[in-house]
């Protein structure tokens, strides 16, 4: 059964990475039922505006599965919300989900909106050498959600997947396609609920050149 591990929330805090030298990637598990509404999740804060947050990347998602794996390779123990994300999974593939799925959880429904691209201030909080470039070439990202319907998500409530697109445009495919494979683009076009994060993941990539 697929379900949620934690729900996990930040608080903004000064860092010594990345050009706003503020974060709130150190998420922490939250005790007891928390808010999701569309603009995120309750009690959880966003430093940077620009690139992260807002209804499109709502709510992130990492697979405890994808985190054992990790603990693995670097060698060392990776609880719930080290990579920043605000839902730890257990018992479901992420990366294969498809982009526009929806899910229920708990008393929110949440429609996958994008995946994650990992960035300097993801590579300082890790500190592991080359970070990105290895987050990149593994593969692994996990997606963000839209929020369809607000609702209380927690620890233990069953993820329930109620509409499956129809296409095979899944997280890993979207990951590859905005990151080290960018002939495949134009095959996101199939998923509509997909358009805002790519053009605004596209528009990102052309101001920082």
């Amino acid at each position: 059964m697929a379900l949620v591990e934690s729900v996990n929330i930040g608080h903004t805090v000064d860092v010594p990475w990345g050009q706003l030298r503020r974060s709130a990637i150190d998420k922490r598990p939250a005790q007891g039922p928390v808010h999701v509404s569309r603009l995120g999740v309750g009690g959880d804060e966003i430093a940077d505006l620009q690139h992260h947050g807002g209804p499109i990347q709502a709510v992130s998602a990492y697979a405890r599965e994808d985190l054992d794996t990790w603990e693995l390779i670097l060698g060392r123990t990776l609880r719930a919300g080290q990579f920043g994300e605000n839902l730890t999974t257990q018992g479901i593939d992420l990366n294969a989900s498809r982009a526009g799925d929806r899910w229920r959880i708990g008393g929110a429904l949440l429609e996958l909106s994008g995946v994650r691209i990992p960035c300097s201030v993801f590579q300082g909080f890790l500190d592991e050498k080359q970070w990105v470039r290895r987050f990149t070439q593994q593969g692994m990202p996990g997606p963000y959600f839209r929020v369809v319907e607000p609702g209380d998500i927690r620890a233990g409530d069953e993820i329930e997947i109620v509409e499956r697109r129809d296409h095979e445009v899944t997280v890993e495919l979207v990951f590859r396609a905005l990151t080290t494979e960018r002939h495949l683009v134009p095959q996101l076009a199939v998923e509509p609920r997909l358009t805002a994060f790519v053009e605004r993941r596209l528009g990102v990539r052309r101001s920082d050149r």
